[in-house]
């Protein structure tokens, strides 16, 4: 076990997987473990991360970035977030794969000390040996916390869930006739589903530009510049 020493009479325990703290003890033992890439208090639980495999994780992961990413560079107002530690409340403090945030005026804010405080609107979920957590327990936290939609991308179930919360519960969202799926939350935020999966990112994006072309998302520019 290692321990970072502070004081020639005090030292900082290392987290450990099932580890129960509280918010602020886990914040101050992950600070002391900076070769720790990602830890998670989830319902007053430590999870850490194992290595990450480019087939099940790492790729999957980039193709959400390049397809929420080329979202945010066309929506002035909001914020893409990329395994940003979020302040959910005092039991819970994830490290989403991926997050949307309005700017001003949406659920959450920036902490003096650089955190996402609050709900993002949008969080997704890459979800490969981490998928019992992903769809239980931290889905049950994002509902109770008001995250307004959830993405998780069951990698090894080739599934691709997309949650909206609608009077406390969260429902799934369908594709339509032509397989795309629309946020509710951010106007233009069009996904292919079949193209994402079978990893044809030009489908995607081209589904996405018609979305970013769409006048609701016109609309909803046009707010952000408002608030």
């Amino acid at each position: 076990m290692i321990s970072t020493t502070i004081s020639p009479k005090l030292t900082i325990p290392p987290l450990e997987n099932g580890d129960q703290l509280t918010r602020a003890e886990f914040e101050r033992r992950y600070s002391a473990m900076p070769h720790q890439k990602k830890a998670e208090l989830i319902e007053g639980v430590v999870y850490m991360a194992s290595p990450l495999r480019i087939t099940n994780h790492g790729n999957p992961h980039a193709r959400i970035m390049t397809w929420l990413g080329y979202y945010w560079s066309g929506t002035p107002g909001i914020e893409l977030g990329d395994n940003a530690t979020v302040r959910l409340d005092l039991d819970n403090e994830p490290q989403p794969d991926a997050l949307l945030r309005i700017e001003v005026g949406g659920q959450s804010r920036i902490s003096q000390d650089g955190y996402v405080e609050g709900a993002p609107e949008l969080i997704v979920e890459i979800a490969a040996s981490t998928v019992s957590i992903d769809v239980n327990q931290k889905l049950k936290v994002y509902r109770r916390n008001q995250v307004q939609e959830y993405l998780v991308w069951r990698v090894d179930d080739h599934e691709f869930d997309w949650f909206r919360l609608n009077a406390g519960e969260y429902i799934k969202l369908e594709s339509d006739s032509n397989g795309i799926i629309y946020s509710q939350v951010f106007p233009g935020l069009w996904l292919d589903k079949a193209a994402l999966l079978a990893g044809n990112l030009a489908q995607v994006l081209a589904v996405l530009q018609q979305g970013l072309a769409s006048q609701s998302h016109q609309d909803f520019v046009q707010q952000l510049a408002q608030e």
